[in-house]
């Protein structure tokens, strides 16, 4: 007969932070996990956010086989509705959670994954009544099912997204080039562009190769991405200064030791795109670059740019590229579809959580029936 699994919850404190990392650090290496669940990732966003979260662990006997951080985080929707909430491995402050982990879950002991999330998901339903919604996410879409389907509780998906990547071992093992891996539209937009840049002064791609010269590489993507994606309340990070700071730690902490890179393309003297990535058990994770806006649109900065670093990246041994979530083209174009990553929340049963489905279900019908009578209209 197998041990009882059992289950421990501390509120997060200073002196809790060794024996954490400790057990952290011991866990992952018996378990097959993103970076996201990585100390890496996750020794950072506590440094930096220090949520006031607790720390569930579960054990086999004395045996450590799974650990999550649960955060409380209450919000407000809609003006009116007010939902008691717990998040995994998130705060709830839009500035700390704008980082965006995927990838999430509770970090298990390989092979003993479906048993931990039981343990995990039993423990806090059943000794915890103070919770209306536990908020998942960004996570693979098969584990919020079966997250779903261990609790009984209502789910709701709040996003969605594929998640596209590049298969490094099997180019290897095929002894294929990335390029030759792609359709012929994409492999001709790229080499075009790479004769333009070539001609331009020669097209090439540097490392940062101190940790002065990859801080100073990331602050170089700010204001690309600004003028990219925006300065408003959830466009670029870059306007966000609790995002800035995360990620000037986790280079500072993590170049060192070669699990942070910064790839630098150039057209002779002229940086054309500067690319930030999470490297972790031979996975590269693309997570945000900083592009030149050409004028001539022959120029491909990002198509190029991600070209050369994923050769780049083969050449040293990797197994995959990881563009993770996200449908926009260049992934669709770059990458093969590997899996769905998903935001939800799981909701007790309460009225005011019916009443908002309710209210959504007749919002999609009057948006479905307003489409169907501009086509009519328009036929």
């Amino acid at each position: 007969m197998a041990p009882k699994l059992t289950t421990r919850s501390n509120h997060l404190s200073a002196s809790l932070m060794d024996e954490l990392e400790n057990d952290w650090r011991d866990l992952e290496r018996r378990s097959m996990p993103a970076v996201f669940l990585s100390w890496q990732w996750i020794g950072v966003w506590l440094h930096v956010y220090k949520p006031a979260g607790r720390l569930v662990r579960i054990y086999e006997s004395s045996r450590l086989i799974g650990a999550c951080i649960i955060v409380d985080a209450s919000e407000r929707r809609h003006g009116l509705l007010t939902s008691k909430c717990i998040r995994l491995h998130q705060t709830g402050r839009s500035y700390e959670d704008q980082i965006w982990i995927e990838y999430n879950g509770v970090l298990s002991e390989h092979g003993r994954e479906r048993d931990v999330i039981e343990a995990c998901l039993a423990h806090l339903c059943l000794k915890d009544d103070r919770w209306e919604e536990f908020v998942i996410g960004a996570i693979d879409e098969r584990d919020a099912d079966c997250y779903a389907r261990s609790t009984g509780l209502a789910k709701h998906v709040r996003w969605e997204a594929p998640c596209y990547g590049v298969d490094l071992h099997g180019l290897a093992q095929n002894q294929q080039s990335y390029l030759d891996s792609l359709n012929r539209n994409t492999r001709h937009q790229i080499r075009r562009s790479m004769r333009l840049y070539n001609d331009r002064g020669g097209l090439h791609l540097s490392r940062a190769e101190s940790l002065d010269s990859a801080l100073a590489s990331f602050e170089s993507i700010g204001p690309r991405h600004l003028a990219r994606w925006g300065n408003g309340v959830d466009q670029s990070g870059f306007a966000n200064p609790d995002f800035i700071r995360f990620h000037r730690r986790m280079i500072e902490q993590h170049w060192p030791n070669a699990s942070i890179d910064l790839l630098n393309i150039w057209s002779g003297d002229e940086l054309v795109g500067t690319f930030y990535n999470l490297l972790y058990q031979g996975v590269v994770y693309f997570y945000l670059s900083g592009l030149k806006v050409e004028e001539d649109n022959r120029l491909k900065p990002g198509l190029v740019g991600h070209a050369m670093s994923i050769e780049h990246y083969r050449s040293r041994g990797f197994g995959f590229y990881d563009f993770m979530g996200g449908s926009e083209r260049y992934k669709t174009q770059m990458g093969r579809k590997h899996r769905n990553l998903v935001q939800i929340s799981l909701q007790r049963n309460r009225f005011k959580f019916r009443l908002e489905q309710a209210a959504r279900l007749v919002k999609h019908q009057l948006l479905r029936t307003r489409r169907n009578t501009v086509g009519q209209s328009n036929e």
